[in-house]
């Protein structure tokens, strides 16, 4: 919360499976688009918030499984747990509003009663949310009987049924568009209300969403029929809400050209930066055009060329390695000369998170982020952290003075030899 010294200009607020995650892409371009465009030109001034009906748990295997982006918040358990950064802090305020009218023990005395539910697994079983598994034939006649039977005991609740297979035992004060309405309220009594707001879902728990006041939304084109049916009941007159024709984080960004909310052209999209130029100068933007540079070298996308990397590095300066191996650059732009073209035709991907930089000097930088790497089914990261300056050795752009690499813990690979920047 406290990241920002005033108001986002963007906050956008994402669910994770089918939304912000495609599921069906195996290759994860749509979110890699994402990412790239989120570090080059949104990270120092925005906020990214995933809404998911994940645990904590679960969240933190999809986090391994996926290239996804540090949230500044997370809010979790379908709105019942709200955390904070990478260290994921609690909001306790939070959870104990909910308590209000809330006893889980009587929940789960009267869901016993229905032998149609199903309960999901012990890990999404949570202090305010207790789950089930539930057939769409039989959900209605449930969710009726099972509503009356926790109001007679004195319970304020919600029921929220998704996918239709999901329900969810929630107190009534909690859920996605809940928690949203409490963080901008929190924002609002500190003197930071977003210049924007972006809600991205498709499915029937990201309806509260959309329900927020002032806020965009975008339904993505991959949305299921109850948001469809709930959009069409409740907000079809409202035109800060679209339906995407592109899925899943495509129709994010879809979305943000749509509402002019910023730059909406991901650099990934770019093929070429020396004929596209664009008009963000900015450290953020530079470590991510490199590191796009660096993928398509390796994969042979760009040609062998070594006065690129010559221009970008300062020729005296230094990289330390993960190792910790000090080495000239000029010695690493002779390996990045050999290492032309070794992963082509694989699914070798790079992707950086959590740009930040401070301006140290009237014309340098210090830049510090996670850069990860991904190669079939292993996953390495690192810290970075580079010097950068804007002298005029690179037209709109910056010199890479030095750089210094440390390993993130368990994630250094087995041979270093072709680690390289």
């Amino acid at each position: 919360m406290d990241r920002l010294d005033g108001s986002a200009h963007l906050i956008i607020v994402s669910d994770l499976d089918f939304t912000m995650v495609d599921h069906l892409d195996p290759d994860n371009l749509g979110l890699l688009r994402f990412n790239a465009m989120w570090e080059a030109y949104y990270r120092q001034d925005s906020l990214l918030v995933f809404s998911t009906g994940r645990s904590p748990t679960i969240y933190k295997q999809l986090r391994k499984e996926k290239p996804l982006l540090t949230p500044d918040i997370a809010i979790m358990s379908v709105g019942t747990e709200i955390m904070y950064g990478e260290s994921m802090i609690r909001d306790e305020d939070w959870e104990q509003y909910l308590n209000k009218n809330w006893n889980r023990e009587i929940v789960t005395e009267e869901t016993a009663q229905f032998p149609e539910l199903t309960p999901q697994s012990e890990t999404e079983q949570r202090p305010h949310k207790v789950s089930f598994f539930v057939e769409k034939i039989k959900a209605l006649k449930v969710i009726r009987s099972l509503s009356e039977r926790l109001e007679k005991r004195g319970l304020d609740v919600k029921l929220v049924y998704s996918n239709e297979t999901a329900l969810d035992v929630l107190p009534k004060g909690a859920g996605k568009g809940q928690a949203l309405a409490y963080l901008l309220e929190k924002f609002k009594v500190d003197g930071k209300m977003p210049v924007n707001t972006l809600v991205c879902g498709d499915s029937g728990n990201d309806a509260e969403l959309f329900s927020v006041p002032e806020v965009y939304g975008v339904m993505v084109s991959n949305a299921q029929e109850e948001l469809l049916r709930w959009h069409a009941e409740n907000a079809r007159n409202n035109p800060n809400i679209i339906h995407a024709t592109e899925r899943c984080a495509a129709g994010i960004i879809q979305a943000i050209g749509n509402f002019s909310l910023g730059p909406n052209v991901s650099p990934r999209d770019i093929r070429d930066f020396q004929k596209c130029k664009v008009e963000i100068f900015n450290s953020g933007h530079e470590v991510v055009k490199f590191y796009l540079f660096y993928e398509r070298w390796r994969r042979a996308e760009v040609a062998k060329n070594m006065q690129t990397p010559k221009l970008i590095f300062f020729p005296l300066g230094t990289f330390v390695h993960p190792s910790g191996v000090e080495q000239p650059v000029n010695h690493c732009i002779d390996v990045m000369a050999r290492l032309h073209g070794d992963k082509q035709g694989t699914n070798y991907r790079i992707w950086v998170d959590r740009v930040s930089s401070a301006q140290v000097g009237s014309d340098t930088w210090l830049v510090k982020f996670y850069k990860w790497e991904s190669f079939g089914e292993e996953r390495h990261g690192c810290l970075t952290t580079v010097l950068l300056s804007s002298k005029a050795n690179v037209p709109d752009g910056f010199t890479w003075m030095h750089m210094h690499q440390t390993w993130l813990e368990g994630s250094e690979p087995k041979d270093q030899t072709t680690w390289l920047f």
